[in-house]
């Protein structure tokens, strides 16, 4: 996709909770109470006066009723209500014919979710849209053995009768037919854990371990920077939990780590593996919502866009090969889309899933090798200079909530072009069955 710029779709803010460590003080706020709390919070600042505009020019501020849709990504959905998007249209309150449709591509959801809006206000069928994704590991829910379920169905869905009973308990003799499957994150096709896949693309690119704990002990370094400093103060919110907590910090960075210390952790997938907790994206909560309009009602509202979208590219490889090198392959064609070469980028932005994987996608758009034999080029896409490569920390650091990631990404990096007047960022992120999601970004 290239945009069409006769009817452009601008981004013209974004929020999202604190990411937190799953299974602590989000445990009690589901996937559909996370973004309900993070769209809530962009409605909130959203408005009033403008810092960017001479003498403070006032905004219309927006209310919830000009909401006319919302497109959200997730994961890991409820199975009561999968149907996020329209869930928090009716949580929030907002206008009751503000539609809503969710999507799930995997870890890319998010900017799924984004891109789809700003097709869809391209095309002219909305002016104003809300878009992210959230998830909650936290509230997986824990499957039963399907073996119980067929089983059981009689019991569960029509009127059971004794014999009923009876038939079902004969089927279900051994105890573990009768303890519930726990969930994992792994490839339906072959089996394969992220992991392990992340090991495999270690060996494959030539990664090292040490390469990979310095990568993420950079990640915490540039993420603690930013938030000591004020530059995710934007982007943000403070969300009250059912219990009353307050939290209005990330919760995974750690600003003391070191590639000494990480190099101190045992590898998690493989005895001899590189891959270990600390230089891995941990299990986590969270959401994320970005407002996005058609330029000429945010124009007319008084609103100074942040950025709008020049590109996007989404790709398929095969699982059983390298399952999170997609980025490798979309990132590149984002960029031929946008008429632009690695050169052109002020930022790049790559979910950092595992360590591993962001540095083997680095490695392949740096080769020869991997340009002739996977992008039908006879040259290198390029080397990414470090200066510009996730320059406020990643995933790794900040936790990936897998459908809010893509929102993270695109609200820091439309934030950080407004910020410093930097023309363009790439954006990269990988995602299970052999996905790659790419997009360039341009201020406005």
């Amino acid at each position: 996709m290239a945009t069409n710029a006769a009817r452009r779709a601008v981004i013209v803010s974004g929020a999202r909770t604190p990411f937190l460590r799953a299974f602590t003080d989000y445990t009690r706020m589901d996937s559909i109470a996370l973004a309900g709390a993070a769209v809530r919070g962009l409605l909130e600042r959203t408005g009033g006066w403008s810092a960017a505009e001479p003498q403070g020019r006032v905004i219309t501020a927006l209310s919830g009723a000009q909401v006319q849709a919302i497109v959200w990504g997730g994961v890991v959905l409820p199975s009561a209500a999968p149907n996020i998007a329209r869930e928090i249209a009716l949580d929030l309150k907002l206008d009751a014919g503000c539609e809503g449709y969710t999507v799930t591509r995997a870890c890319a959801s998010g900017l799924q979710a984004i891109t789809s809006a700003a097709a869809a206000i391209e095309r002219g069928e909305y002016d104003i849209m809300i878009a992210g994704g959230s998830d909650s590991t936290s509230n997986a829910e824990v499957k039963l053995p399907q073996k119980l379920v067929h089983a059981g169905a009689p019991l569960a869905l029509g009127k059971p009768k004794v014999k009923d009973y009876l038939s079902a308990a004969a089927q279900l003799a051994p105890f573990t037919d009768l303890l519930p499957t726990r969930p994992k994150i792994a490839e339906r096709t072959t089996g394969e854990v992220m992991g392990e896949s992340a090991e495999k693309m270690a060996r494959i690119h030539g990664v090292t371990r040490v390469e990979q704990d310095e990568f993420a002990a950079r990640s915490h370094r540039r993420a603690a920077d930013a938030i000591d400093s004020g530059r995710f103060a934007d982007e943000v919110l403070r969300v009250r939990t059912p219990e009353g907590l307050e939290i209005d910090r990330d919760g995974l960075v750690r600003a003391d780590t070191s590639a000494a210390k990480l190099a101190e952790l045992k590898p998690v997938f493989a005895a001899q593996g590189t891959v270990t907790a600390g230089n891995a994206s941990p299990l986590t909560d969270g959401a994320s919502a970005v407002l996005l309009m058609s330029e000429e009602k945010a124009r007319e509202l008084g609103y100074h866009p942040l950025a709008a979208f020049k590109s996007w590219s989404y790709v398929s490889v095969d699982p059983a090969d390298q399952v999170l090198i997609g980025p490798a392959i979309s990132m590149p064609r984002a960029l031929d889309k946008a008429g632009m070469s690695l050169a052109d980028v002020d930022l790049v932005d790559i979910h950092e899933a595992f360590a591993a994987q962001t540095l083997s996608v680095v490695r392949a758009l740096g080769s020869t090798e991997w340009a002739k034999t996977r992008l039908d080029r006879d040259t290198a896409v390029g080397e990414i200079d470090i200066d510009k490569l996730n320059v406020h920390g990643g995933s790794v650091a900040l936790g990936h909530p897998f459908g809010a990631t893509g929102a993270r990404m695109v609200t820091t990096m439309a934030n950080e072009l407004a910020r410093t007047g930097k023309s363009t960022a790439l954006l990269g992120i990988c995602a299970a069955g052999g996905i790659g999601a790419s997009a360039v970004l341009e201020r406005v």
